[in-house]
């Protein structure tokens, strides 16, 4: 599932990034957004998402969000 079409306050494993832009793909590497990282959907508002990656926090908008596919962890 994509990480737009996620729950909040849940957390995820981050299972493939889908992006052919590079430098799109460059910046959620630099934010720690890589396959097989831990990803938590903080809160969710109508255009941004709120989201905790290696303890930090971002708000990303919907286009990044829709680039990172996730599994539910468990």
């Amino acid at each position: 599932m994509l990480l737009s079409d996620a729950d909040p306050e849940s957390d995820y494993i981050i299972s493939d990034i889908t992006c052919s832009d590079e430098e799109f793909s460059s910046f959620l590497f630099s934010l720690g957004c890589y396959s097989g990282e831990k990803i938590t959907l903080i809160s969710k508002k109508k255009s941004t998402l709120i989201i905790g990656v290696k303890d930090a926090v971002y708000c990303i908008d919907m286009d990044l969000a829709s680039a990172i596919e996730v599994e539910k962890a468990g």
